[in-house]
């Protein structure tokens, strides 16, 4: 915990760094191309690629992975702006709902899918790590174009002219995607219990199929209770629900390594560990909150801005969590724990 702690305080000085808009306008936006890359190479390819960093000590090793992370997303932004975006600056609801979207599918076919099927068509896992970051926009721009429906802004200075009208509403849409991989990380709270008891599932492209379902069941039954029987508000349920159990799921499942309750079996390391995400989630959720006023300055809640949940969620979700990420894998904790030699 204390190497989660000295992160937010320092994700909270970065933020107090900007000027609101800038803030949830620019800085947002790029921190959010970070990510896909950094889940690709946490999870595909572990801190072995490539090969000549994985070689290297920290902390040179971390700063030089975080130095291509940042040179990625310095790529990916501009042409998410330039595309979705129609190049408006700053960046606005509609792009910026693209680039979140594109965070939650590279965490599928990481995770859920195991990097299938790239890892089996590209033996260098560097390829298969690059090409599973392509298809993870292509596969977003298809899901966007086709699920997300933004005629409700037609006439806002903000609507863009080749702005999707899909299926459904595009905040709700949106709440209903990222729900799913907060759903998705509960499945890891369980360790994949009780899929793990069906040998038959725990190969792909199998697993990859039954976790999709599951998450997306599990997303469509939050949001049914949620949003549909009790009335809340979408985005008010994103930043009071979803936002802090992922937030306290990579505190939990990352900067603590699922250790909390290592020595309980499932299905009841689950269940507390999906307690322990929630009190966590919440509780820095609530501080980060308590603490926004004097971060950025009052801000105000509910529609039709929903400022206060906006900073919210980019505050803990697109700077706080891969600086977390930054830090715990990429440095591995340096200075604080030594590196084994």
């Amino acid at each position: 915990m204390v190497a989660s702690a000295i992160v937010m305080v320092i994700a909270l000085v970065f933020i107090a760094l900007f000027e609101l808009p800038t803030f949830l306008g620019w800085v947002s936006f790029y921190n959010l191309c970070l990510i896909p890359f950094q889940v690709m190479a946490v999870v595909l390819w572990g801190g072995a690629n490539p090969s000549f960093v994985a070689k290297l000590s920290q902390p040179v090793k971390g700063l030089v992975m975080l130095l291509v992370t940042l040179v990625v997303a310095a790529v990916a932004a501009p042409l998410a702006f330039g595309s979705v975006g129609e190049g408006v600056s700053p960046p606005d609801m509609i792009p910026t709902h693209f680039v979140i979207l594109a965070v939650p599918t590279t965490f599928y076919l990481s995770i859920v899918w195991g990097g299938w099927p790239f890892t089996n068509l590209f033996k260098n896992s560097i390829v298969a790590g690059l090409a599973l970051l392509v298809a993870s926009y292509a596969i977003t721009y298809v899901i966007f174009q086709l699920f997300f429906d933004y005629s409700f802004l037609q006439g806002a200075p903000i609507y863009l002219q080749s702005a999707p009208q899909g299926m459904f509403n595009g905040v709700t849409a949106l709440v209903f995607y990222v729900t799913a991989l907060a759903v998705m990380f509960i499945v890891l709270c369980f360790d994949l219990w009780p899929l793990t008891t069906v040998p038959g599932v725990m190969k792909q492209p199998v697993l990859g199929l039954v976790w999709t379902v599951v998450i997306l069941v599990g997303a469509a039954i939050a949001l049914q209770i949620g949003v549909v029987s009790m009335g809340i508000d979408p985005m008010i349920f994103f930043t009071r629900a979803t936002v802090p159990f992922i937030f306290g799921s990579i505190v939990v499942l990352n900067m603590l390594q699922n250790s909390l309750f290592a020595k309980m079996t499932q299905p009841l390391k689950g269940v507390v560990n999906v307690i322990a995400v929630v009190v966590i989630g919440v509780a820095l959720s609530n501080l980060y909150g308590a603490l926004a006023p004097i971060v950025t300055g009052p801000l105000a809640s509910g529609p039709p801005g929903y400022v206060y949940e906006v900073w919210l969620a980019n505050s803990l979700l697109s700077v706080t969590f891969p600086f977390l990420i930054f830090y715990a894998v990429y440095l591995n904790y340096w200075p604080l724990i030594k590196p084994n030699h």
